[in-house]
């Protein structure tokens, strides 16, 4: 008899994200279910320092709110010339509520006068699994580039249209999404979080 799936809540709010991680999550014996699923889980302050502590709190938060195992990732656009930054505060760079265009807008503005061979960036993933008794394990991944001169492509979302990855011609907004997957950072982040979602798996409740 087949036994049933254990179901993981992915604990985000925001559908691309979502979307990305429900393409690359996919397990026999495990069920990814969205945060929308749950009406009383609300949204999490991202207010942590590192993007490991923003992944573990909304990850507790809505194993809290659940009673089931939660998914989160927290990802930061790292630019070499700007010390890291925009790093954690990578959504709201251009202030908070402000929009894609806002905060690409920003970043070129920053960047402005920079040579191509210095504009080196990477973008950095942390995801968290974490147990409604709070226990939790974290995995990382991560992808280099540069940041381009100006925006290209329609796809993706963030900073996409700036970024393009190692080995590449095209930005990560010029691939389909099925290529970006298969080098982004939130793919190697997953990769690196698959011992756990396996063992998980092959657990008897």
């Amino acid at each position: 008899m087949k036994k049933p799936s254990k179901k993981i809540v992915v604990a985000t709010a925001n559908r691309h994200k979502a979307a990305e991680l429900s393409a690359l999550l996919s397990l026999p014996g495990l069920e990814f279910v969205p945060l929308s699923d749950f009406p009383g889980a609300g949204p999490v302050e991202e207010d942590g320092r590192t993007l490991e502590e923003n992944a573990v709190k909304k990850a507790r938060s809505a194993a809290a709110a659940t009673g089931l195992r939660a998914l989160a990732d927290d990802t930061g656009l790292e630019v070499e010339a700007l010390g890291g930054a925009p790093g954690v505060y990578s959504a709201r760079y251009a202030g908070e509520g402000c929009s894609y265009a806002d905060n690409n807008a920003r970043l070129l503005r920053a960047l402005a006068g920079v040579p191509a061979e210095a504009r080196r960036a990477a973008f950095r993933c942390v995801i968290a699994l974490c147990s409604p008794d709070g226990s939790t394990v974290t995995a990382e991944g991560r992808v280099s580039g540069r940041i381009l001169e100006e925006p290209r492509g329609a796809d993706g979302f963030g900073y996409d249209p700036l970024f393009l990855p190692d080995g590449s011609e095209s930005s990560f907004a010029e691939l389909a999404a099925e290529e970006k997957n298969s080098l982004s950072h939130r793919y190697a982040a997953v990769r690196n979080m698959l011992p756990h979602l396996e063992k998980l798996a092959d657990e008897q409740d």
